[in-house]
This record gives structure tokens, sequence and C-alpha cells, in this order.
């Protein structure tokens, strides 16, 4: 914690609750492990309190207050809905929301095994969410870019994970992806961060998206990547059976980008288990599973 950095605490929860929504700070809080831009807290059993963190400026948060609502009716899994708005304080100088509390564990501490009923279900998901998005929706400035405009960071990734024999065969998928075509449909709606801790699992299969906050408008091929990072192998071509939408192009698009965030879980498992900050050990063995999905192409 930096020296600006102020400790959030149940006691920090309920005294802004207190001062700006005094009928809900009765409620039960109870903290929710993992978080790292912003930090979660149960309230009761139907709602959530979203603390700004390590963000450093509201954008994100501030980005799903406004769409969520916008989005949220249409799609057929839950998905947090901003509820409340805590403003800014002398207690708290930054922004928290109260959202809908959306049930399962996460996919990072879970598995599916229901494949093909979590590839029909993603499918059906994405399929409702990726709609032409109006003019004034946000613009991805660091994701959702052609695989050729994110060399930097895969190379980054690739350079800091131990690959050893899997090496040429990364290599490969990731430059067939620099090679596809560019998307040239209209920008449309996209999650843009769908890894395994931004899904939860009830029952064996998918039944809840969460984190908005990197939605953009643009290329779907960063979503559709989910269908090795999320799904079981065997089931990536039935979800794009289902899913109907995509192309030769934005498939080799999306395989590579998969390939990409394989390796970003891979690092951030082997920074976990060296102890460094925002490191998660547990997303290595993850990252490894998907990318033997993305080299079978599965």
């Amino acid at each position: 914690m930096t020296n600006t950095e102020i400790e959030i605490t149940a006691d920090l929860v309920r005294n802004l609750l207190q001062e700006q929504h005094p009928d809900l700070a009765g409620l039960a809080i109870r903290e929710v492990a993992g978080g790292w831009g912003n930090q979660m807290w149960r309230l009761g059993d139907e709602l959530a309190v979203r603390m700004q963190r390590m963000d450093p400026t509201p954008a994100l948060q501030l980005k799903e207050r406004r769409w969520l609502p916008v989005l949220a009716p249409r799609l057929p899994l839950p998905v947090p809905t901003p509820v409340r708005l805590g403003e800014p304080s002398e207690r708290f100088p930054k922004h928290w929301t109260v959202m809908t509390w959306v049930s399962g564990e996460p996919l990072d501490h879970v598995s599916i095994n229901r494949g093909a009923h979590a590839a029909d279900t993603l499918a059906g998901f994405l399929r409702a969410l990726h709609v032409e998005a109006p003019a004034e929706a946000p613009i991805a400035t660091d994701r959702g870019a052609h695989p050729r405009d994110c060399t930097d960071g895969f190379d980054h990734f690739f350079h800091s994970v131990a690959l050893e024999d899997l090496a040429d065969d990364v290599r490969a998928v990731w430059d067939d992806a620099v090679a596809a075509p560019e998307w040239e449909g209209p920008p449309l709606w996209v999650h843009g961060d769908l890894h395994p801790a931004n899904v939860v699992v009830s029952d064996g299969t998918l039944s809840g998206i969460v984190d908005f906050g990197d939605m953009f408008a643009g290329d779907p091929a960063l979503d559709l990547a989910a269908a090795w990072v999320l799904l079981p192998a065997g089931t990536a071509s039935r979800f794009f059976d289902t899913y109907a939408r995509a192309d030769e192009a934005a498939i080799r698009r999306a395989r590579g980008l998969a390939a990409m965030k394989s390796l970003f879980l891979m690092l951030m498992g082997q920074n976990g288990d060296r102890g460094l900050p925002g490191g998660k050990p547990n997303w290595g063995p993850v990252g490894r599973a998907a990318l033997d999905r993305v080299l079978k192409g599965v």
C-alpha cells in the first residue's frame, strides 16, 4: 500500500454507506478475495460494493456506471449492474458503486464440466453483446487492436514465460494472426477482458460475466479468444458454430489473441510464484491449459 492509498476496511465501507446510502448500511459486509484495480465487498446477499483502489482514475468504474444499465437488459447471463452511486468524499476521495452481485465461483478457482452447455452459453452471450455500438461508445486505447498492433505486448509475454519446446508453435499461431485480414465491420460492443477471473461458474457451466471496466466498441476478436481461454478442450468448434458470426479471419485473429492472453495468465502465475505484487499463483496452470488448447486449435 502506498503512502497515498487509503486502507479499505469493512468499517470504512459501512461508514460510507451510512453517509450516502443509509438504508443499505445495516446489511452484512464481507470482503471478496481478489481484485486489483477495484476492491469488492459483498453487501447482503444480492449486492456488492465496488471500491476504486489501484486504478489511477475512476474512468473504468464510470464507464460501467454509464453503459451496463444499457447493456444488461438484453444480455442472457447475469452481469453486475449499478444500483447506487458512491461519490468521492473527505472520508474516501475516490468513486465507489453499489452493484448487483453475480452468484457463482470464479473460473480460476473451479472448472467447467458441462463443456457443450458452456460453449453454447458463451456463444449466446457474445451474440447478444456483439451488436453495433453507438457513436458515443468508448473506444479502446490499449487493447482490442489487430494482433499486428499488439506485437510489443506479445513479445514481452513470449520472452517472459518459459515455453521450451512450445515456442515455435506459439510463434506460428501468433504470426498467422498478425497476417489475418482486419475487421471490416462496424464497431461492435466488446467486453474486452474475458479471462477466468472475470466469469463465474455454477453447476459446472458459465453462469455470469463480471468486470466490464475494459468494454469498448471495436473488433469482437478479442472476446472470441475466450473460446480457448475459458472453455474446455474440444468445445471451441461448437462455440464458433453456435456463435455463427465469425469468419476465418476473425477466428485467426482470435486464436492469436488467445495465445497472447494465455501467456499473460502464465506470466501472472509466474509472478505469483515469485511473490511479486499482483501475481496470482493459480493463474499459471490455468494459462498453460489454455495455451495447450490454443495450440491444438480445439
